[in-house]
């Protein structure tokens, strides 16, 4: 049976934000665990935070994204080297967390394409996930490769393309996070997708195709669920919801207005939705 989490970007209003008492909150809805940003502050004491977490009976997961200057799949190897070392620094906040697993766009940064050199740049983020992916191993953390939309990126779109980046790498404790919202925009079918991903799939996200509280919306997600079972995916289905407009994460976010009413209620929402699809 899944266990099931919810971002707690959901929350967030400056990535600064002391996140503890937005995992309390997730804690008293009645979820099993908590994902946190790595873009926030929690590297300044990750074994306290973890604590906390564990004291409230909740466990976590972790996700991290690269910028401009971190980009693994950049034309600079000075900028590569950079993107290298940002994410072992993750890797290792993430273990000091007590977290098993690191997802989201960690082989290229976030907003960057690069028409006509992706195939270089593709195999610049190959090398460089396959030269952390031995500290993945040391730490065991695994790491997930999300498949974002076109908007977003133009390295990995689809969860074909994520699946063949993973393989590239060729390590045990690096496989695929596939996320709803993203699913809607970029696969034809997104059940079909799950089950080609299989043995890949590491983390699975779940909002509505409105980035609101997932059985809202148009996503078929009692097929999607299905295919989970089909694959004999037990792990986690955490709600990745992004509400909040004028805060200071918007613009990271790309929400320009509100999405739900409110962040409380769209996670008890959610949390009602994914007990009855996903169990």
């Amino acid at each position: 049976m899944a266990k099931l989490g919810v971002h707690l970007a959901l929350w967030t209003r400056d990535w600064s934000d002391d996140i503890l008492p937005y995992a309390e909150t997730a804690k008293s809805i009645g979820f099993d665990g908590v994902e946190i940003s790595l873009l926030g502050d929690v590297a300044a004491a990750p074994e306290a935070t973890g604590e906390a977490i564990r004291a409230m009976g909740l466990e976590a997961t972790c996700t991290t994204g690269l910028g401009p200057s971190t980009d693994l799949a950049s034309e600079d190897p000075t900028v590569r080297a950079a993107g290298v070392d940002a994410l072992r620094s993750s890797i290792d906040v993430t273990a000091r967390l007590g977290s098993p697993q690191l997802t989201g766009v960690i082989y290229g940064a976030w907003g960057v394409v690069a028409p006509g050199k992706r195939r270089d740049r593709l195999a610049w983020a190959r090398d460089g996930l396959a030269a952390v992916a031995g500290d993945a191993e040391a730490a065991n953390v695994q790491l997930g490769i999300e498949a974002i939309n076109r908007y977003e990126t133009d390295l990995v779109n689809t969860a074909d393309q994520a699946v063949g980046l993973a393989e590239a790498v060729g390590s045990s404790h690096v496989g695929v996070l596939l996320d709803s919202y993203h699913m809607n925009i970029e696969e034809v079918l997104p059940a079909d997708a799950i089950r080609r991903t299989g043995r890949w799939l590491r983390h699975f996200h779940v909002s509505d195709n409105d980035r609101g509280a997932p059985g809202g919306g148009l996503i078929d997600f009692a097929a999607q669920a299905k295919a989970l079972a089909e694959i004999g995916y037990d792990g986690w289905v955490t709600t990745e919801m992004f509400i909040l407009p004028d805060v200071n994460v918007s613009a990271d976010l790309t929400i320009w207005r509100a999405i739900e009413p409110g962040p409380d209620e769209a996670a008890r929402a959610a949390l009602s939705h994914m007990r009855k699809t996903f169990g």
